[in-house]
Order: C-alpha cells, then structure tokens, then sequence
C-alpha cells in the first residue's frame, strides 16, 4: 500500500448567513477554494491531478449535477481533470479525503485534490414532485439548508427529531451545563480572533466575493456574560442557544493529497501523513457522539493511542457534542481546537471536513506535534475521523 500525504490546504473565509458571500453561487465558491490552493502549487501541471473528490451536503440547487466536476471547469482546468462529488452530510468533504487517500494508497493515483463547499445562504426551498397531474390543493415549500426534510413516515420518531433536540438529549445524559457550553463557545471565539491577529488563516484562506480577510462570523468580544443572557433554542428550558451552537454560514475548502514521489511535480515536500481513517455509525439521534468511536477507531488502525496525540481538530457542530467527545476520549481539551473551532469560524457543511483536515496539518507543524486527529459528527449517526502524522 502506498503512503498518502497532504501537500496544501486553502479555504474561503466562511460567511455568515444570508451575508457577503450570500451573493456567490456555491459552484463559484468551489472553484475560488480550488484555484486558490493550486496557486500553492505553482510547479504542478494542473493536467497531472488524477481525480478531484469534493464534498456537498445540500446539493439542491446552483449545486446540483456533480459540483466538483462544475468546479473543475469554472476553475480552468483542462477538461480531462476528472471529479466526482460526495454526499455524507456534515462529513462529506472529509469522506472525500478517505475516498483521495485510499485510491492513493491503491495505487489508482498519485495526486489527488479533495475539498468540499456550501452555500447554506443559497439553498432553496423545494417542492414534492405529484406522483400524477396537477395537485388539486396547496404545496408546501421545504427549506432544504439544514435538517430533515420530506420525512418518510416509516421512520421512527425518535430519529427524526431536530439537530437541537437531539443535542439536548446529549445534554441530559452526560450532565453538561449551559454554563459549560457557553465556556467552550467563548473559548472558540476568542482562539479564532487570535488565529486571525496572529497570521495563521492568511496562509490558508483566498479571498472570495465582496468577504475580507476574516471569517464573518467570528465575535471578538464574546463573553459568557452576553452568551447567557441568550434563549434556548430548541426548549423553553434548554441549554443550547444560537450562541454555543455552530452558525449557519457560506464557504469552501480544498486540500491537495498525493504519493510521497508527488513531491517531484508539486515542487515541496508534504506536511503530513494520512495514517489512519474510520467511519462510525450509531442511532440517528445519537449523532453527536459518533466521533467517539471514528476517532478511536482511526487511531488502532494508525498504530497509535490517545497519549500519543498532540493536536485534535474535533468540528464544534454545537458546544455539547463537542465536550461530550473531548470528555469520552479522556484528553486534555487544551490540545482540542487550538486555533477556534466552527462555533466561531463557522459550519458551511460540505466545506467542513476539508477545513479541519487542513488546519490539523498545519497546527501539528506550528505546535511541532508529531500527531493529530480531525474528526466530525454527521447528522443521522454518523461520524469520520483521519489520523495525520507530521512530515
């Protein structure tokens, strides 16, 4: 089996909802996030790239019809650049990277780019198709940005409930406080306003539509104090609230992956080794805590344990999922997020997991850790998780 490495990561700054990336088209967004990370690779023929993995979650509308291949072409890349893309929700564009590295690791390409967009700002609302003629009464338009949708009855109930709800049963189950998840979401903030002063997005981020050089959804001045003083979200008396849960948001990330002799044509060396990969599944409304088992699962297949990690990029879809997780795996949470997380910088689904890919990299080479795990939940019990050793 051959190795298989992470040369280069770069990503849009992550807009707000309904904010200035709103006017850019998902597609668009692929293809910004895409040229801006070959651009790190000046010397590498474009016409070299094997396949192209991207991940979408939505797919709906302007991302309909394989937006990776739409990417590829808005991008100028030759035609015969091949690419597919991916569907595994909040997970897809990580599930993206699992599906380069393996066909690496097979020996079925040398390089490889993966990566993932969403425009949460532009997803429509659908319309159920009849099943004959014209309907003699009233439709009802579904939003399709986030959630369940068009429900089949045969689903039990207790699947099917909201992303929040379903993070509110975490809650009462392993006893985490509102105060503790308001802790962890100013924690998130305050490390993504300091990872932006400190210079370390610039080398990662292209710019993209009318967005500065910031992920627009991060708060400097966040406190617990303001975060309390914010309404449940999801039950008159619950712990979650818009400020420790991910927001809704715009954006894309890339990766580029390739054979340790890519090098050669790339013109530098790798930043990291993908050494472990895992899926984890468990009941739908459970998913919260998928990542549990994904990681621990990614780490026995790379030969390592927890003592051994240096750095985890954990996707803080909300504050209580995430310190169930750090909590379960028993690690020190100073280790976990160190550059902010998506409760700060943002959650555009399909974008994420190439997003926490590519910061791990990076972050094991500025804290000179030798190795890392990136892991996400996905909704409907889901979970993935990749193991990277620095190079």
């Amino acid at each position: 089996m051959t190795d298989s490495f992470v040369y280069a990561a770069a990503r849009t700054p992550f807009g707000r909802y309904s904010g200035a990336l709103a006017g850019v088209r998902p597609d668009d967004l692929a293809a910004t996030a895409l040229t801006g990370l070959l651009a790190k690779a000046s010397e590498l023929d474009p016409a070299n790239i094997d396949d192209v993995h991207w991940g979408t979650a939505n797919g709906a509308g302007e991302d309909n019809r394989n937006v990776g291949r739409m990417a590829v072409l808005l991008a100028g890349l030759p035609t015969s650049v091949p690419a597919n893309t991916v569907n595994r929700l909040c997970g897809s564009s990580l599930d993206a990277a699992i599906i380069g590295s393996r066909a690496i690791a097979a020996g079925e390409a040398e390089i490889v780019v993966i990566g993932g967009s969403e425009s949460m700002s532009r997803a429509p609302w659908v319309l159920p198709k009849p099943s004959g003629g014209f309907p003699a009464g009233n439709l009802e338009a579904v939003s399709s940005t986030l959630g369940w949708r068009m429900v089949n009855p045969r689903m039990p109930a207790e699947w099917t409930v909201s992303l929040g709800e379903c993070n509110e049963q975490l809650a009462d189950r392993y006893g985490i406080s509102r105060e503790r998840q308001d802790e962890f979401a100013v924690r998130s903030h305050v490390l993504a306003d300091k990872a932006w002063t400190d210079g370390f997005y610039q080398d990662l981020t292209v710019p993209a539509g009318d967005l500065g050089d910031r992920d627009e959804s991060i708060r400097a001045d966040s406190s617990t104090a303001k975060l309390a003083g914010l309404k449940p979200s999801f039950r008159p008396d619950g712990t979650i609230t818009a400020g420790n849960a991910s927001p809704l948001n715009d954006g894309a990330a890339a990766v580029l992956l390739g054979t340790a002799a890519a090098a050669f044509q790339i013109g530098y060396d790798p930043i990291a080794r993908i050494a472990g990969r895992a899926a984890h599944a468990l009941d739908p409304q459970d998913f919260g805590f998928a990542p549990v088992q994904a990681a621990e699962k990614a780490l026995q297949r790379a030969g390592i344990t927890w003592s051994d990690v240096g750095a985890v990029e954990l996707n803080e879809a909300f504050a209580v999922q995430s310190l169930a997780c750090i909590d379960a795996w028993g690690i020190d949470p100073e280790i976990v997020n160190t550059r902010g997380g998506a409760l700060a910088i943002g959650h555009p689904l399909g974008a994420s997991g190439a997003r926490i890919l590519g910061t791990l990299a990076h972050v094991l080479r500025e804290r000179d850790q030798r190795w890392g795990v990136a892991a996400i939940c996905i909704g409907v019990g889901q979970a993935l998780a990749v193991v990277l050793e620095s190079a």
